[in-house]
């Protein structure tokens, strides 16, 4: 196993070029596939490895209900340095543990109270609108209707006629695309490994690009969709509750009105390696096969020899 155990810690390392590059370059929808897929098996795989790591410190602990033969010198050897990296694995994967729960069940506390908050309102509309001077607007997914759109009287008054259907096109995409599990996949990748945060913050960023995209289009007039954008967010405020996503809240709201007003993105089928944004997806793409590559023979090669030390 050697030196492979740890190769997934650190291979989250080469998909940092293209979670800048992604955002500037590639169709928001394929950014955030993209770089979703790469943070969650990196993400996978370093947990793999580290929960392997793992072993080979819980082995060694005084009193562990693990089998004898698992902490003989042949398991420990499996794993250079095995008398401080595996136990400092024990504490770092609780950690690991911990701070993923927590994210799961932040997100479930989110999504509860948006439901309760929503679950006296009457109508069996996807689309809620509130009599609130306070203007703000946002996507709760889940439910019985599968999410429903929220926006207040305060905001559809400070916006023309196009911008209204702009704002609603860009939160029904949020629903239809169910962005908010991209988000939830990239916080759980972040959290698992601290090395995948520059892809969660632009996971965040093209989610929004991807509902911009998809409101022009609905629309038809992408300089339609940079005003409303423009105008809510000079005078947007958050929800009362906490929610997934909010028009016009979360992302550099100048760089979308920047993309909005420019060119449509091309939907690109294959990149070709010699762009900068071609080389570094080929590139995370590596390091995630080989990630995936290292924790499938670092586990195969554990359970061989922890099945040859473990008694009959």
């Amino acid at each position: 196993m050697g030196v492979f155990v740890f190769l997934p810690l650190v291979l989250p390392l080469t998909a940092w070029p293209i979670a800048r590059l992604a955002e500037q370059h590639l169709h928001p929808r394929t950014a955030t596939r993209l770089l979703t897929g790469v943070a969650g098996v990196m993400a996978l795989c370093s947990t793999v490895c580290l929960g392997l790591v793992m072993v080979v410190g819980t082995a060694q602990l005084p009193g562990n209900p693990l089998p004898d033969g698992w902490s003989d010198p042949e398991v420990r050897e499996a794993v250079p340095y095995d008398e401080v990296v595996g136990k400092a694995a024990i504490p770092t994967l609780t950690a690991v543990v911990v701070v993923c729960a927590r994210v799961l069940w932040r997100h479930g506390r989110v999504r509860r109270q948006a439901h309760r908050a929503l679950a006296g309102l009457p109508g069996p509309s996807a689309v809620v609108v509130l009599p609130d001077d306070t203007p703000y607007a946002c996507a709760v997914p889940g439910g019985e209707r599968g999410g429903r759109v929220v926006v207040t009287t305060g905001l559809l008054g400070r916006l023309a006629s196009a911008e209204r259907r702009a704002l609603f096109a860009h939160e029904r995409a949020h629903l239809a695309a169910r962005h908010h599990r991209f988000l939830l996949v990239t916080q759980l990748a972040s959290a698992a490994n601290p090395f995948l945060r520059p892809l969660r913050t632009a996971v965040s960023y093209t989610t929004e690009r991807w509902a911009d995209e998809e409101a022009a289009r609905a629309v038809g007039d992408r300089r339609t969709v940079a005003r409303a954008i423009g105008r809510a967010a000079l005078v947007a405020r958050a929800a009362p509750w906490p929610t997934p996503a909010a028009f016009a809240m979360p992302g550099p709201v100048p760089r979308r009105v920047a993309a909005l007003l420019g060119p449509a993105p091309a939907a690109r089928s294959r990149l070709s390696l010699f762009t900068a944004v071609g080389l570094a997806a080929w590139t995370a793409a590596a390091g995630t096969a080989v990630s995936a590559m290292s924790s499938a023979n670092s586990a195969v090669t554990m359970v061989l020899i922890l099945h040859a030390a473990t008694p009959l």
